[in-house]
């Protein structure tokens, strides 16, 4: 059952975001001109509107593009890849999505302790209010519990401000309640996002947060191609996206992440690199 928590919009919100104006990239900025202008055009110029639809279909088409793309900046701010201080220092962050798994995350779990590593778990909300003792179990381990909606909606990107607002937000006060903090990064349902989610983003102090490199573990069942999806080209820097959740299986019917996982581990100890949480290698 679902633990029952309060008004979440209390929790999400930020105080010290509130004090900023939020400014939208130029992208965005010249898309709500073009929708101011092209009605006030054709007050003037009726006969001007199958061009006024093709410029409004032809914005929307490339915003669409635009968070179809998850490593995009279009749309706003993107985390992919540690700032640059954190790649001097050696740094690298390794993420996990779609959890907590009462299958599959308690090992992946033993395995970053085995190797004293630490990383990031962007956690589903209502998965985690159905496992809390494993939720608090990931913080209580130094992992860091970070936001992947309520829900993980395949519509997510579809949303309107209200519904994105509802499932961020709702997802902050559940994964609040049950670590003791406030998530501090947000990664949509598989990366994928609209132009209304930045805003909504820095009115709770959010950063979204997407990857360098990701394997496909919940669609490859090949340890090895997933590993060397991820492995290939690994530097300093890199945010790696894994699964704890929804993990494709290999032929034997072990989770594809808990046998790629031991081959990432020793590829990062053998370059020297030092896995950290997002908030560490962000905010040391």
């Amino acid at each position: 059952m679902q633990q029952q928590i309060g008004p979440p919009i209390a929790v999400a919100l930020d105080p010290g975001a509130l004090g900023s104006r939020w400014r939208p990239k130029a992208v965005i900025a010249g898309s709500i001109g073009l929708h101011i202008a092209v009605p006030a055009g054709l007050a003037v110029a009726p006969e001007a509107w199958p061009w006024a639809l093709v410029a409004i279909a032809a914005n929307h088409l490339f915003l669409g593009i635009a968070g179809l793309c998850p490593r995009s900046k279009v749309l706003g701010p993107n985390l992919t890849r540690l700032p640059d201080a954190a790649a001097a220092r050696m740094e690298i962050a390794l993420t996990f999505d779609d959890g907590p798994d009462p299958e599959v995350t308690p090992k992946v779990l033993d395995m970053l302790d085995a190797r004293g590593v630490r990383a990031t778990f962007f956690c589903i909300a209502d998965l985690a209010a159905r496992q809390p003792g494993l939720c608090r179990e990931i913080a209580r381990r130094g992992h860091a519990v970070e936001n992947h909606s309520r829900s993980h909606l395949p519509t997510f990107a579809m949303l309107g401000m209200r519904g994105i607002r509802e499932e961020i937000a709702c997802a902050q006060a559940i994964l609040a309640e049950l670590v003791g903090r406030p998530p501090r990064f947000f990664r949509p349902p598989a990366g994928l996002r609209n132009p209304l989610l930045d805003p909504v983003l820095h009115a709770m102090g959010l950063r979204l947060a997407s990857w360098t490199r990701r394997g496909f573990d919940t669609r490859r069942s090949d340890a090895g191609e997933v590993a060397s999806r991820l492995l290939h080209g690994l530097a300093a820097g890199d945010i790696l996206l894994l699964h704890d959740g929804h993990a494709a299986r290999t032929a034997s019917g072990t989770p594809v992440v808990l046998d790629v996982l031991p081959r990432v581990l020793d590829r990062i100890q053998a370059l020297g690199l030092r896995p950290v949480t997002l908030h560490q290698a962000v905010d040391p």
